[in-house]
Order: C-alpha cells, then sequence, then structure tokens
C-alpha cells in the first residue's frame, strides 16, 4: 500500500534537498506536486485540500526559510499533516487495534458489504484474540442469506483453534445473536465476534437488519470491513454505514493489493472513525494493527522499524535464534543451520513487505522487484537443502557435480538452482569467519569494511 505515493512524494522531497536554501515559490511548487500525487492516489478532494493547506501555513514561515536543512523541515511539516490525517498526532489516546476494556462476555460486531473480506476478518480476529492476548473466543455467524456462510466461519474458527457457535437452521440473525450472547454468558467465553451479512450494495434491508443487531446485542467496538481496492467506494461505503449505523473502528483488508493507499488517507477525515486493523494477504495470521505515524513513515520512505521488529518478536524463536547465534560466534554455521534461518524469515511474511518497513528501500524498490525477492525462494532453498543427506548438510564441501545432481533431481530444481544456493552459503559462512576472525573490538576498529574481501578494501574495485 502507498508505493505509488510514497514513489512520487520521494521524488519532490528529493528535488527539495538539492536546491539547499528554499523561498515561498520553491515550497508552493513543491505543494502543487504533493497535491497531484495524494489525488493521483486517490485521496478525496477534500483531504487533498485539508493536508495541502496545513502544511502551506505551516511550511511558509520563518522555522523553515531560516532552518538549517530546509528540505528537511518540510518532510517533517508533511510527515506531521500525514500522521494527523491517517488519525493520529494532537488528541490521539494512543488507543490501537481492538478495545477490550468491557466487562466479559465482551460483544464485537462485524459489519460492511460482501465481498469485503468480512468473514476472513473475523476469524483473523478471533485467532489474534486467542494467541496474543489469550482470550477465550466465540465465532457466530448472522448470516443467513449467503450459502455456506455459517459452514465457511465454521471451518475458519477451527483453523483459528476457537469456539464456533452451532448452527441451527431456520433461526434468523436476532435469534442466532441473542444465542450466542446466552451462550457466551453462560460458558465465561470472554469475547463473542458477531459476523453479520453483507450485501452487494447498501440498502434499506441491510441496515435495518445491522442496526437490530446492533439495538439487541449493545456491542463494544462495531466493525466496518472495507476491501482497500475498492479505493473512493471503501470511503463512501465507511460514510454510509457510520451515517446510518455509526461504528467504532475501520478494518481495512487487502492492503497488499493497493499500491495508491489513498482510502486509507481518506477514511478517517470523511468518516471521524478509526482505521483500527490492515488486512494484508489471505493467512489468517495476516492482520496488523493501525499506527498512523508508523504508516506515515512507510509513505515518505523512512521506513517502519518498531513494526518490523515487533513482527520479528511475534513469530521467530527465540531460544533457536539464540542457539543459531551462539553456533555463528563459532564460525559453526551448516547447511542445517541455514535452512532454519530461511524458515524463520518465511514465517515473517513476503520479503517484499519486509523490506518496504526498512528505512530508504523505497527508492530501489524496482531492482528489488527484478531481483525477484519472494518467500517462493525461501520455500525452494528449503526444498533444495531437505533433498540432501544429514552429511551433505553439516558438510557441503562433498557435494560435488553428481551429488548435486541427485539433490536437483529429488527438489524439482535445476543444477544451476543447486549452485547459486551452494555460492551464497559460501559467501555467508566466509562473512562469519571473518566477523569471528575480527571479534567485537575488530568490528568496532573496522566496522564493514573489515568484513570485506581484501581485494574490496581501501577503494578497490569490487569486480
Amino acid at each position: 500500500m502507498f508505493e505509488a505515493l510514497s514513489s512520487k512524494l520521494n521524488g519532490v522531497f528529493d528535488r527539495l534537498r538539492r536546491r539547499g536554501a528554499l523561498n515561498e515559490t520553491d515550497v508552493a511548487e513543491a505543494l502543487r506536486e504533493v497535491r497531484v500525487a495524494l489525488l493521483e492516489a486517490d485521496v478525496a478532494l477534500p483531504v487533498v485540500k485539508e493536508l495541502t493547506n496545513k502544511v502551506r501555513d505551516r511550511a511558509i514561515g520563518q522555522e523553515v526559510i531560516r532552518s538549517v536543512s530546509p528540505a528537511q523541515q518540510v518532510i517533517k511539516i508533511v510527515n506531521d499533516a500525514l500522521v494527523e490525517a491517517l488519525g493520529g498526532g494532537e488528541g490521539d489516546t494512543g488507543q490501537r487495534g481492538l478495545d477490550l476494556n468491557a466487562p466479559s462476555p465482551v460483544p464485537i460486531l462485524m459489519v460492511g458489504l460482501q465481498g469485503s473480506g468480512k468473514t476472513t476478518t473475523s476469524g483473523k480476529i478471533a485467532l489474534r484474540l486467542r494467541a496474543r492476548d489469550r482470550k477465550k473466543v466465540l465465532l457466530a455467524s448472522l448470516d443467513v442469506h449467503r450459502p455456506a456462510a455459517q459452514l465457511q466461519l465454521e471451518q475458519l474458527a477451527g483453523r483459528a483453534e476457537v469456539t464456533s457457535l452451532p448452527i441451527i437452521a431456520g433461526q434468523s440473525p436476532l435469534e442466532i445473536a441473542a444465542r450466542a450472547m446466552d451462550v457466551a454468558r453462560r460458558e465465561l467465553y470472554d469475547v463473542v465476534i458477531l459476523d453479520t451479512a453483507g450485501r452487494l450494495a447498501i440498502d434499506e434491508a441491510l441496515m435495518a437488519e445491522v442496526a437490530a443487531v446492533k439495538a439487541a446485542t449493545k456491542p463494544h467496538e462495531t466493525l466496518l470491513v472495507v476491501d482497500a481496492m475498492t479505493g473512493q467506494d471503501a470511503v463512501n461505503t465507511a460514510r454510509a454505514f457510520q451515517d446510518k449505523v455509526g461504528v467504532t473502528g475501520i478494518v481495512m483488508t487487502r492492503v497488499d493489493g493497493d499500491a495508491r493507499g489513498g482510502a486509507a488517507l481518506s477514511m478517517r477525515a470523511v468518516t471521524g472513525a478509526p482505521i483500527k486493523l490492515l488486512g494484508a494477504g489471505e493467512k489468517l495470521d495476516a492482520l496488523e494493527d493501525f499506527h498512523p505515524d508508523r504508516i506515515a513513515s512507510r509513505i515518505l520512505g523512512m521506513g517502519d522499524i518498531v513494526s518490523l521488529v515487533e513482527k520479528a518478536a511475534e513469530t521467530i524463536d527465540k531460544a533457536e535464534a539464540e542457539k543459531l547465534a551462539a553456533k555463528m560466534q563459532k564460525g559453526l554455521f551448516d547447511l542445517e543451520d541455514y535452512a532454519k534461518q530461511l524458515q524463520q524469515i518465511g514465517k515473517m511474511g513476503s520479503l517484499s513487505g519486509i523490506l518496504g518497513m526498512l528505512p530508504g528501500v523505497g527508492k530501489i524498490k524496482a531492482q528489488l522487484e527484478d531481483a525477484n525477492l519472494d518467500t517462493k525462494i525461501l520455500k525452494r532453498q528449503a526444498a533444495i537443502i531437505g533433498s540432501m543427506t544429514p552429511k551433505e548438510r553439516r558438510t557441503p564441501d562433498i557435494i560435488k557435480a553428481s551429488r548435486k545432481r541427485r539433490i536437483a533431481a529429488g527438489s524439482g530444481a535445476t543444477v544451476q538452482e543447486v549452485n547459486r544456493l551452494l555460492k551464497q552459503f559460501d559467501d555467508m559462512s566466509a562473512m562469519m569467519k571473518r566477523m569471528n576472525k575480527l571479534g567485537q573490538k575488530g568490528m568496532m576498529r573496522g566496522g564493514l569494511a573489515g568484513l570485506l574481501p581484501p581485494g574490496m578494501r581501501g577503494g578497490g574495485r569490487p569486480f
């Protein structure tokens, strides 16, 4: 999400940096380009006007003109304006994700149009609450219109390892909701997620049904699920639900498929409701809290190290990582360890998504895409290592032509791919040996240069 906008804004800021001192004309010119970039990213016109006016009022002043680094000051002002537009900044309560501060069982009402990813999101939230927050969760489908909707939620509940309300044919949405709350009270559930029916478009029948369920269950959270891919249609849907039913938060799905991101920038300003969660991908664990400041940093190419660290902490096995680090320090790293490392990285999601959280990576996005970085490559490499014997994994030097052919055939790869993997492993091993040889003091003295091969140090040509 935001790739196109990020690319254009960074182009504008690069030109500002090259100018050094700025005058009002420079700032006005840059703001015109920012306005165009926002409109092309499908941001609602009133939001574009408000955001650029805020930036202009703050930027055309003595703090920028007399600043030591005027371009950086403008970027800071744009960053602050983006954070505010996304729902952060002054007045931000700090509440992120779901608000469960209510007596159990806490009802969460899921609303939205058909096809927005509402049922899948219900399963994702259930998994998150069980695994991360240690909550006892009950899932209940109130969708009696769409064929197999209740069965779909039941299957998702099984994958999330939470309970699904037993299906009783012929019950109305209100009867199902009342039964779900009754079961939750009697069986001491912490959270009840009520997945309502959607429609292909907003109509009176949909709104009346959702309003009736809301009045009966009095949910602590009413979450509107919208598809980021639909752009301004998502904003219009959010406005309609907020006006007619009232929502406490928004969950944006398929954000990995929308390079523009204008809907996210428009949502808070248009509806007044905060974006609480982002869904990126079909996997049940592909759900993250929405942080306005971190999203603004990503848009401006400053990365999101905090989210990256949090993702690593959630997915990486700490004990395994420490064991691996100890072996690497002793220079005892082998292909079995490399396979474990690939597995740990794979758990964190797509490589492009991980790299997108690193500062400055946006500028080399095209090269990274050309390099075809994908978790499929990790799986392919893991398959190649899996086709090796334990002895080959521990001592890769014995892998010669005949063994390479056998490994390639066993993993469905080519001999060239086996060679590439072994070359990568050799490079990594060589670097680790240099790190081990230098030691901590040597690393501090020589820095990264100490890790380079002798021919590449001191300004030598790398090729």
